[in-house]
């Protein structure tokens, strides 16, 4: 990576940290506890992938920063949650969560059900409390995210991988699995930050959707490879767990070098999605490059 990438990215994600900590509640609000579990959940961790991509993508239309921070923050606050209650025991019943204790672990599970609760219904709070985008746009905004977070996006894609638990899928059916789960809300991420800036018309849409369901798919693949490849340490969370707990991935089914070379492959086919923005849309590459090579 650069170093003019690497600015921006530090620039993004520090921008993205204090206005994540403006939306919440303080931890001195009531209930304290509550809010205070929710900060721990969404602040100080975390690589902002997701807004990192709502502004890489605002870029290519010029989008206002207060637009993009409220569109960054609520796509990072689903993020969030989702996590929260994925390590939760009835789900995947991790004890560590970007290096640190899972929110179920460092409070209780009943208020990691409701930290993830209360994130879900703040991030639709705060998309919907942006004020200078045009009514028509920003209902189309919230009901964008609204299809990616749900059961026709992630939350579906989740009960499709608790389903899988012990099965044998096909390569499809796996992709299909992905592309639910994590590729539905980095292809929101993508989108909202378009749309801050813009109404999309069907060809800009439809490029923006290939780059973003080939960046949907690497960062999956990548997932897997890092799983069976890194320990707990780099990771920031337990290594090796889908394996041990009998998940289908990209690694068991294809092997570790395809894997890798799949990965590769989506790289490109995200570079060549956005050849018609021209240089506009070099964040967006340098994105994905950062998706598909990174170590963690």
């Amino acid at each position: 990576m650069n170093g003019a990438f690497d600015d921006w990215m530090k620039t993004v994600q520090a921008a993205s940290e204090n206005d994540l900590s403006s939306f919440l509640p303080a931890a001195t609000v009531v209930p304290t506890k509550l809010h205070a579990a929710m900060r721990y959940a969404l602040l100080g961790g975390g690589k902002r992938v997701r807004p990192l991509l709502v502004y890489a993508a605002g870029a290519l239309f010029g989008a206002d920063a207060a637009i993009l921070s409220r569109a960054a923050a609520a796509v990072e606050m689903i993020h969030a949650y989702s996590l929260v209650h994925d390590d939760m025991p009835c789900m995947d019943d991790d004890e560590l969560r970007r290096g640190k204790p899972t929110v179920h672990v460092a409070y209780d599970e009943a208020t990691a059900l409701l930290v993830g609760d209360a994130l879900q219904s703040q991030a639709f709070l705060v998309l919907a409390e942006a004020d200078t985008i045009p009514a028509p746009r920003q209902v189309v905004m919230l009901r964008l995210l609204a299809h990616a977070s749900g059961s026709a996006g992630m939350c579906g894609g989740q009960a499709i991988d608790l389903d899988s638990v012990g099965l044998s899928l096909t390569l499809a059916q796996l992709e299909q699995m992905h592309q639910l789960k994590t590729g539905a809300l980095l292809r929101a991420a993508v989108v909202l930050g378009a749309l801050a800036g813009k109404d999309l018309d069907a060809a800009e849409l439809q490029a923006l959707d290939t780059y973003a369901r080939a960046i949907g798919l690497a960062f999956q693949v990548v997932d897997d490879v890092l799983d069976a490849t890194a320990d707990s340490a780099t990771l920031g969370k337990t290594a090796g767990k889908d394996a041990a707990d009998n998940k289908p991935t990209y690694v068991s089914i294809l092997g570790l070098e395809p894997s890798r070379a799949l990965a590769e492959t989506l790289r490109l086919d995200a570079h060549a999605a956005l050849a018609p923005f021209g240089e506009k849309a070099l964040r967006l590459r340098e994105l994905a490059d950062l998706i598909v090579q990174r170590k963690a």
